[in-house]
């Protein structure tokens, strides 16, 4: 069977989208019988220390000279010299959740710096896996990627499809279910603005995400409440347990999620899974990862057609109905055709 190490930026257990997907991806190799070794390359990516940075490449070159070694995009992307050296001695493979240059929140010349950075490590590895065709198309597109070299592994869902197949009818109050890392990206700010338009409606929202990730986007998230008066209809959960997550999906209404980007969208997939009607963002991958008629996709950033969504489906049980009907009716990936992707790359990469 394969060996082969996946280098990731900081621990495992960390409560976000992409680090699920590489536990996932690590625990399925393992029951499939490969080696897999784990290295953390340290925290702060994408803008780690000089220190942190001149660790990583005596840590990589202690790996078994041939052996394939798969480095998380997140920290890859500002580590091109550390991938221009390994590529001599170590079959090296990138996984790209979605482009660094992406991230909310950059200014242009820190955008351009890091799509540059990426760029030149890109061009030196072996193979790259993304997470789903619409970051396939960016790579193959804007950073010089050749389109045969990257090979789309969809994350799988952490719920079986259909699992609330049978959902009971909703209450006089809708429960609004947001979950995701509190970062710009998210669009955390937009949705309490659009929610703001909306108090003359009967709704409730529970915001489920790490709030440690990004201290001032959560200071001022918590601020946004306070001053919007939202009082116990809005709680910002922060970071919950897998089961307290299952339990809010199944007491949700709705699912919904104003992402500036998504390099697929974990969360929108565990919506879909759990029979929710969802609301999100024409862009990235969000299109392809919400199936046709089972939500409403409105443009990133525009308070008015978000609160227009919202209204649509807090006051309409009809529309409700249709569109979690159509999430319930979906086949979701599964991790383990996840995880035989990545056994094909690593194949094809020896």
């Amino acid at each position: 069977m394969a060996a082969v190490t996946f280098a990731v930026p900081g621990g495992l257990d960390q409560p976000t989208g992409g680090y699920t997907y590489d536990r996932r991806v690590i625990a399925g190799l393992r029951e499939r019988g490969c080696e897999v070794d784990v290295i953390d390359l340290g925290g702060g990516f994408p803008r780690p220390t000089s220190d942190t940075v001149r660790a990583v490449l005596p840590r990589l070159q202690r790996v078994p000279t041939g052996r394939s070694i798969v480095v998380d995009g997140l920290a890859l992307g500002v580590l091109p010299e550390v991938a221009v050296t390994l590529r001599s001695s170590h079959r090296v493979i990138a996984l790209v959740h979605h482009p660094l240059a992406l991230e909310s929140g950059l200014t242009s010349g820190e955008a351009a710096a890091l799509r540059e950075s990426e760029r030149a490590a890109l061009a030196a590895v072996t193979r790259v896996v993304v997470t789903s065709p619409a970051t396939r198309r960016i790579l193959a597109s804007d950073y010089g990627v050749s389109a045969d070299m990257i090979a789309v592994a969809l994350p799988g869902t952490e719920y079986a499809t259909g699992a609330a197949a049978v959902r009971e009818p909703a209450g006089e109050t809708i429960n609004l279910l947001a979950v995701g890392a509190v970062v710009p990206r998210k669009g955390y700010d937009i949705l309490i603005e659009a929610l703001g338009c909306l108090t003359d409606l009967d709704w409730q929202l529970v915001i489920a995400g790490d709030c440690k990730r990004d201290r001032a986007t959560a200071g001022e998230l918590a601020t946004a409440l306070v001053r919007k008066r939202f009082g116990p209809r809005a709680c910002l959960a922060g970071t919950v347990s897998s089961e307290e997550l299952t339990a809010l999906y199944r007491a949700a209404d709705v699912f919904v999620l104003p992402s500036r980007f998504e390099g697929y969208g974990m969360a929108y997939a565990d919506a879909i899974a759990h029979g929710l009607p969802v609301i999100g963002t024409r862009t990235g991958a969000v299109p392809e990862t919400v199936p046709d008629g089972a939500g409403i996709l409105v443009p990133p950033d525009d308070v008015a057609a978000l609160a227009a969504a919202l209204r649509s489906m807090i006051a309409d049980e009809a529309l409700r109905a249709r569109c979690s009907a159509v999430a319930r009716s979906v086949r979701m990936p599964t991790w383990e055709a996840t995880t035989q992707t990545f056994l094909d790359v690593l194949t094809a990469a020896a």
